[in-house]
């Protein structure tokens, strides 16, 4: 049960910061999901850096439970960004939909090495 509660309280940080982020004052432009591609690369970086983290500097396991699975789980945005490719596909924005996944993939996959290079 404490571990459950450990991945309620740090998915709770976790959507608030997605929250502020979605405050940022940037608007999409032609309907790109910037903000969203934001919190997914970033996300991938924090997640990066907890997971080399945990092995150099041998983290407490709830520790990590709480910040991989709750914090970053509830901060990332993976179902916002299958909703969001499916809108622009569905607006005939096919060439923004691509660049999307593509982006949202080659850069999140690149965010977790680049922590893990600098953890180490």
């Amino acid at each position: 049960m404490v571990k459950c509660l450990l991945v309620g309280v740090g998915g709770g940080i976790g959507a608030m910061l997605r929250y502020l982020i979605g405050l940022i004052p940037v608007g999409a432009q032609n309907n790109f999901p910037i903000k969203t591609l934001l919190i997914n690369v970033i996300g991938a970086f924090v997640i990066g850096l907890i997971s080399v983290s945990a092995e150099k500097y041998q983290v407490s396991p709830l520790l990590v439970l709480t910040l991989k699975t709750g914090v970053c789980g509830g901060f990332t945005t993976f179902s916002t960004f299958a909703l969001e490719t499916d809108q622009l596909i569905q607006s005939g924005n096919y060439g923004f939909a691509i660049l999307y996944i593509g982006l949202s993939v080659i850069l999140s996959v690149a965010a977790v090495f680049a922590a893990q290079i600098l953890m180490k």
